[in-house]
């Protein structure tokens, strides 16, 4: 009897069920039975993971769709179906089981500047149960902005008149809260509006501002001509200022002249700039970036420099000044692949607060940028695929130090690597599905600025552009939900 029940929970689907037991009734069950049920179980998922995808064709960006879904890019490849075909089970086994999650970004697909869209209050309405105002479905919101977690979610829960949690918003810095290799480190934080706020919020313990490394160093600070004035008049040095062991940049300063010219003198010094060094160091304090993105769009008729810009301004004056290139230990927010990972480690804390969900094996990105987030998902969807390629052969769920030998394996920039610090969920994730709305960044009939060889994404992230594709195109947040919950026969 237990044979017989194992094989009747390996055949997935009620007519292989009865056909099997036609066939072999109550007559002794063997291994060629038991292989010959197997690889017909193998085959049913593999078509249920190929079938997924069939009634949508991929967008690709930049062309005209001609109805919601539709391009003329190929399907997902075979491959990725079937590698992920255990990322698929027949419906009818557990009907009531969840196991997907929800990403959506935040500007361009559930508002647009202050004003949220009317299609994403009935996204959102979708996705929380009426009875008690508590989410159905794990879902959250990762955008690149920063701030603090808690007044993100109090304005979504204002707008959408629903209890968004702190948990729910992902920003650019929030993979931070799981690097706790840096939490009690002097670390300089770069940025504006709550830094210190926001480092505390993340779990860093000794942390500063560059007004701080200025106060301590006054004659640093040449570019600013009421600091020269300043301390023509006196100046008294602090040699007791605490060396700065990591530099964390969340989002570009105001006075940029300063923070470069601040910024290069810690790296070039380890992190004490009382004294010049000898020769410039082949390497450099550490420094960690959140948000690359070159430009952003705001209520201007172009766009405006992001963070990415600096750094950008960053990596070109360190290079010319010291012959070297600028060293990043970690690249954060869209679209390197450590803030996708963190939002499925997000995803499957949410899981664990809702009956009869998880584990989660496809989580969903709904975004408008194909650059940034269309892109990080799918590169997050490849890392997923090696990641499986290279966990098949062990026999049993992965170890700490298995995990971080995969990590190290796979081939992606090392500034992209999920780091070996960082304590995330254990993977579940089989596939990650990227979906582009048209209510933001994207739009299909408008003309590019620039030409096709301009490329507006970071150094260390390659330039690939079928990775801007998306796997689905739909008008807006609210039209992708119900295709979700369509293909996960979800009601």
């Amino acid at each position: 009897l237990p044979d017989k029940q194992r094989l009747c929970k390996l055949a997935s689907d009620q007519t292989l069920r009865i056909s099997f037991f036609f066939k072999v009734g109550a007559g002794e069950i063997n291994s060629e039975h038991f292989f010959a049920l197997e690889r017909a179980h193998a085959l049913h998922k593999k078509v249920l993971a190929e079938d997924f995808y069939r009634c949508n064709q991929p967008v690709k960006a930049g062309k005209n769709m001609g109805s919601n879904g539709t391009s003329d890019r190929e399907d997902l490849s075979s491959c990725d179906a079937e590698e992920a075909s255990d990322a698929f089970d027949d419906p009818g086994v557990e009907e009531t089981k969840i196991e997907f999650g929800v990403l959506f970004d935040i500007d361009g697909v559930i508002a647009l500047g202050l004003n949220p869209l009317p299609q994403a209050r009935e996204a959102i309405r979708m996705l929380i149960c009426p009875e008690t105002g508590r989410p159905r479905v794990p879902f959250a919101f990762v955008t690149n902005g920063c701030a603090l977690g808690d007044s993100k979610a109090k304005k979504l829960s204002q707008w959408f008149d629903v209890q968004v949690s702190p948990d729910q918003c992902i920003h650019s810095q929030s993979p931070l809260s799981v690097f706790t290799k840096w939490h009690h480190k002097r670390v300089l934080f770069v940025g504006q509006g709550p830094i210190l706020e926001i480092a505390e919020s993340l779990g860093f313990t000794n942390v500063c501002e560059l007004e701080d490394v200025k106060k301590a160093y006054p004659l640093l600070d040449m570019v600013d001509h009421n600091n020269r004035k300043s301390v023509a008049n006196g100046y008294v040095e602090n040699p007791d200022f605490p060396r700065i062991e990591c530099i964390i940049s969340i989002g570009e300063p105001d006075r940029w002249e300063s923070y470069l010219q601040l910024i290069i003198d810690l790296l070039v010094t380890n992190g004490k700039p009382d004294k010049a060094p000898e020769r410039y160091p082949d390497t450099h304090l550490p420094i960690l970036a959140c948000n690359m993105d070159l430009v952003f769009k705001a209520e201007a008729c172009m766009p405006r420099f992001g963070h990415g810009s600096f750094l950008l301004c960053l990596e070109a004056l360190y290079e010319k000044i010291t012959g070297n290139a600028l060293q990043y230990t970690h690249l954060i927010g869209k679209p390197s692949e450590i803030t996708y990972r963190f939002s499925e480690h997000t995803i499957a804390k949410l899981a664990m607060q809702i009956p009869g969900a998880g584990p989660i094996k496809r989580i969903y990105f709904v975004g408008d940028n194909p650059e940034v987030d269309i892109k990080g998902a799918n590169l997050y969807n490849k890392y997923l695929g090696r990641y499986r390629r290279l966990s098949g052969s062990l026999s049993g769920p992965p170890t700490i130090e298995q995990i971080r030998a995969i990590r190290r394996q796979i081939d992606i920039s090392k500034s992209r690597m999920i780091p070996d610090d960082a304590e995330f969920m254990e993977h579940s994730a089989k596939l990650f599905i990227s979906i582009l709305v048209g209510t933001g960044v994207y739009n299909p009939s408008a003309t590019s600025m620039c030409g096709p060889h301009v490329y507006h994404g970071h150094r260390d992230i390659e330039r690939d552009d079928e990775l801007t594709k998306p796997h689905f195109y739909f008008d807006d947040c609210h039209k992708a939900v119900q295709f979700i919950f369509s293909k996960e026969k979800f009601k």
